[in-house]
């Protein structure tokens, strides 16, 4: 039996698996993001209620564990920001711990539960908040010793004009620090700052993506702009690492419409020709991030 952990700035998730069949829902609890010790203890109380001691614990976070060091980068849990979260929280929980970023775990549970089921290579792109992503080649994860391969979110590589007519599109200020990242335009508030630029208006994404389903002039204009932006750099996430499918996890992956635009446009861009999609929305629409936790911890320990 494992423990699996998703661990968030709010919301501690977590539950006992003996399986990949059994993993059942998790019970939640709030985060003690500022004080460690009580973050260990709120640990501590979820594993006490398994029917066993866990032989490992896997956690999932908002953040990424450096390679090189080891030290945890989990800027909206101060109490784990810095530390070698492993090896700290194995010596507290009697345990082996395996810590992972979410959207690696979300990637994760695609590739064994979800749309990547019989891939080979799965890239699991997040649209959410903000953009992230997980690459799982042959079923494991390619992060296991932490990194950042799959964060297609950033980096300086944005075009400047897009769009028919062709608009200007300025950089716009990323918060990893850079200026022209896909974050600040791929994600939910990136297309309500993009929508705003070129319309003016002030509008939630899910007002924009339903006035761009209502065929409204703006927020056409938006998503063409959108769609052309984002799916450049996916295109080429898509040729570098080459795969097989690409699911899409977070917020705005539940309009299948944009979707399927996305994937569209990927494919007109991508080397390989496919007749099949390749941009899908995702399978495991309830707690990625926990599953593939659980899964991660599965293979690493059982």
């Amino acid at each position: 039996m494992i423990y699996g952990f998703d661990i968030g700035g709010t919301t501690i998730k977590g539950n006992f698996a003996f399986d990949a069949n059994g993993i059942g829902d998790p019970v939640r609890v709030s985060t003690p993001a500022r004080d460690f010790d009580a973050f260990v203890e709120a640990l501590e109380a979820l594993i006490a209620q398994a029917p066993q001691r866990p032989k490992g614990v896997a956690i999932s976070i908002t953040g990424v564990v450096d390679p090189e060091t080891g030290r945890t980068i989990c800027a909206n849990i101060p109490a784990i920001d810095g530390l070698k979260l492993e090896e700290r929280l194995a010596d507290r929980l009697g345990a082996p711990v395996i810590v992972a970023n979410d959207a690696d775990c979300f990637a994760l549970a695609e590739a064994e539960l979800g749309a990547g089921r019989g891939r080979p290579i799965v890239f699991g792109a997040i649209l959410g908040t903000g953009v992230g992503g997980g690459l799982v080649v042959d079923g494991a994860l390619v992060n296991r010793g932490g990194g950042y391969a799959g964060e297609w979110g950033h980096g300086t590589i944005l075009a400047t004009r897009a769009g028919d007519p062709p608009r200007d599109i300025p950089h716009f200020a990323c918060g990893c620090g850079r200026k022209g990242c896909v974050d600040t335009v791929g994600g939910a508030r990136g297309l309500e700052r993009l929508h705003a630029h070129l319309s003016g208006q002030s509008l939630s994404s899910e007002a924009i993506l339903a006035a761009w389903a209502a065929e409204d002039a703006a927020a056409k204009e938006t998503l063409g702009v959108y769609i052309e932006l984002v799916s450049a750099p996916l295109a080429l996430a898509v040729n570098v690492t080459g795969a097989d499918v690409v699911p899409v996890g977070g917020g705005l992956s539940k309009d299948f419409a944009l979707v399927a635009a996305l994937d569209g446009a990927v494919r007109s861009r991508i080397l390989r020709r496919m007749d099949r999609p390749l941009v899908v929305p995702a399978q495991c629409r309830t707690e990625p991030g926990f599953l593939g936790a659980c899964l991660l911890g599965l293979r690493q320990f059982e």
